[in-house]
């Protein structure tokens, strides 16, 4: 036998014994109870930290969103219309450096955004104007707030308020 003919049979042999393996193992698989309530466990363990992380997620959001809320409530807001457009102006320029930073700061952007639109004198047009400008998901956030506002003003008696 030549070189070739060795090396081929070697190879065949390595294959054909990489193939009985993968069915052996794919057997014991199949038809291995041990095997089947691993899986079932490890699916009931990734559904619950699915569960956990998204409760913990609701969590966070709701704690962003309160915190939004009583920082806007505690600002002392300008009432000159000169310090109106100025602090719109700086709260929008904060709001856009944190969105520039990435997707890890647009919890921070939200509260700049929110406190823009509570001086701004059309905050309608500012919305269509975030709506179009701002990532989705602190848009989102803002809008958010902005429902549990108008939520608030309603059980107080005063839903035709407008935003301030």
């Amino acid at each position: 036998m030549n070189n070739r003919s060795v090396a081929l049979y070697a190879a065949g042999a390595a294959a054909v014994v990489g193939v009985s393996f993968l069915f052996y193992f794919d057997y014991k698989r199949r038809n291995n109870p041990d095997f089947r309530r691993k899986l079932k466990r490890d699916r009931k363990k990734a559904a619950k930290l699915a569960k956990q992380t998204e409760e913990d997620d609701k969590q966070t959001m709701i704690k962003l969103i309160e915190h939004v809320i009583v920082s806007a409530a505690r600002e002392q807001y300008p009432k000159t219309p000169e310090e109106m457009e100025k602090f719109f102006m700086t709260q929008v320029a904060e709001g856009e450096s944190l969105c520039a930073q990435g997707e890890a700061h647009y919890n921070d952007a939200v509260l700049p955004f929110y406190k823009a639109l509570k001086v701004y004198p059309a905050p309608e047009e500012l919305l269509q104007i975030y709506q179009k400008t701002l990532p989705e998901a602190v848009f989102s956030i803002v809008m958010n707030i902005l429902a549990i506002e108008q939520q608030a003003r309603e059980a107080q008696g005063g839903a035709d308020i407008p935003i301030e």
